[in-house]
């Protein structure tokens, strides 16, 4: 396509399309304030509301006056940015179908992409104190007996800490769901359940790459970005939607001529950030693969 028929606006969308298409830890975490945010170094005041006092009731008497509600504001900051700029040739446009420029954008998106989970998924290191199974000294070394068990043993985590049930979600590395293929458990709960591998939606976004069943009240995803050190110490991370918010946008999308080339090239700015605001929502096993 020509520059001349470039319109910003309709490739930002594009682009942020197909972002969505293939977030995996991007699409499992709060997204709410994503419409706050327009560029790099904005800022998202979350603002959440301490607990209400409950009390006793007696008939003929009056309730104490009101409590004044406490709260605990925590600062999101757009600080991570990341480009794109890539060209196509005059000569190789002519011989090529009208998409080459469509596939140009998904291929920078699945890049984007890449380097967005990866950052969400480190995020597992704010993990409350108490909530992990397995250390980097003495990982967990899952079979296809126990790694059922182990997804279970995270989701008793969270409801220790009375986290919501509502949107629990872990993700696995490609390895861990090998392990629970050959579980009857799991493989039951997933032939029971396929409506949830079509439809689920835990944060109002379109049903979500990666999601391959449930255990345990946990949707559980693959990807094959779990933080690891070389091929072990893979950081399984458990937590509800909520416990994490994010927020992207595409800043800029540009179309130009670059000045030695006879080529329409594009660039593009993507700025992000994310925050863990509830370490307690978070478990994660340390595992090993055997």
């Amino acid at each position: 396509m020509s520059i001349n028929n470039f319109i910003p606006q309709i490739w930002s969308a594009r682009l942020l399309a197909h972002l969505d298409k293939n977030h995996v830890y991007g699409n499992i975490v709060n997204r709410e304030y994503e419409g706050e945010i327009s560029g790099a170094g904005d800022t998202v005041k979350i603002n959440q509301i301490g607990d209400v006092t409950i009390g006793n009731y007696v008939k003929n008497t009056d309730i104490g006056s009101p409590e004044t509600l406490s709260d605990d504001q925590k600062v999101l900051t757009i600080d991570q940015l990341k480009y794109f700029n890539f060209q196509v040739d005059d000569v190789d446009a002519a011989q090529q179908k009208p998409k080459v420029m469509d596939g140009a954008m998904q291929r920078a998106a699945f890049g984007l992409n890449d380097v967005t989970d990866n950052y969400i998924a480190s995020l597992y290191t704010a993990v409350a104190t108490g909530n992990t199974i397995g250390d980097d000294t003495t990982p967990i070394v899952p079979t296809s007996d126990n790694a059922y068990d182990y997804l279970v043993d995270l989701s008793i985590l969270l409801d220790e800490n009375n986290v919501p049930e509502q949107g629990r979600f872990v993700v696995v590395p490609a390895w861990y769901h090998g392990l629970l293929r050959k579980d009857d458990r799991f493989v039951h709960a997933t032939q029971m359940g396929d409506n949830v591998l079509t439809t689920g939606t835990m944060t109002g976004r379109p049903a979500t790459n990666g999601l391959i069943g449930e255990v345990a009240g946990l949707n559980v995803y693959k990807s094959n970005n779990v933080p690891n050190t070389t091929g072990a110490k893979y950081k399984i991370m458990a937590g509800f939607s909520g416990a994490i918010t994010f927020a992207e946008q595409i800043a800029d999308v540009e179309a130009y001529r670059p000045e030695k080339r006879f080529a329409d090239a594009v660039k593009g700015l993507h700025v992000y950030g994310a925050k863990v605001t509830h370490p307690e929502a978070i478990a994660v096993l340390t595992a090993n693969r055997s």
